[in-house]
């Protein structure tokens, strides 16, 4: 077959989740992260608690031999970091949290979470704005280790290449949409919990 016949396994995943993803970008806009730092510090709240979730993931050993840099790739402590740099206490884990997924559902997760990076350049420079940076405060938007692009290129290589049943394709489309609607759970928590007395 040519590319041409067959779609890409990540082609596919960021078709099926454009939907989700939109809605997503629409919620974060709403919520205005980059108008005070305060609005920012609940943004990274969502941030820490979804990467928080994905811990577990990221040192899967057996996903971290599909993956080989995978460890280094989770960014729930840089999350962390910010949260500390703002001020800001680290929030209570919310229930519903992703449990022992399959190995494809679980790359499915990943995949939305590695995507986000390529986002984070644009946010890197909103947040610049509010004198923060890769050193402070945005520390889990900073660039990765040997650059955006090519971290992206190198994991979706990857995923593309697996050999995958049928089943193991519908259950990593699964886990992509879930990353997504469990994202926007997370961010509509933490601007909700806002109003609440500190």
């Amino acid at each position: 077959m040519t590319p041409a016949e067959k779609t890409l396994r990540s082609q596919r995943l960021n078709q099926i989740t454009h939907e989700p993803h939109s809605k997503l970008d629409a919620l974060v806009k709403a919520h205005a992260p980059f108008e005070t730092r305060a609005n920012f510090a609940r943004f990274v709240v969502a941030q820490y608690l979804f990467q928080s979730e994905l811990v577990d993931l990221y040192n899967d050993a057996e996903l971290g031999a599909i993956v080989a840099d995978l460890p280094a790739r989770c960014r729930a402590e840089a999350a962390k970091a910010d949260l500390a740099d703002l001020h800001t206490e680290i929030p209570a884990p919310v229930a519903g949290a992703l449990k022992n997924p399959s190995k494809a559902r679980a790359l499915g997760w990943i995949f939305v979470s590695e995507g986000s990076k390529l986002g984070a350049a644009f946010l890197i420079k909103r947040a610049v704005a509010l004198e923060l940076s890769e050193t402070f405060g945005a520390r889990h938007l900073a660039e990765p280790q040997g650059g955006r692009a090519e971290g992206w290129k190198r994991f979706v290589k990857t995923l593309d290449a697996l050999p995958f049943s049928a089943e193991e394709e519908a259950e990593i489309e699964q886990g992509a949409i879930d990353a997504f609607n469990r994202f926007t759970v997370l961010l509509e928590q933490a601007y909700a919990s806002e109003a609440e007395p500190a």
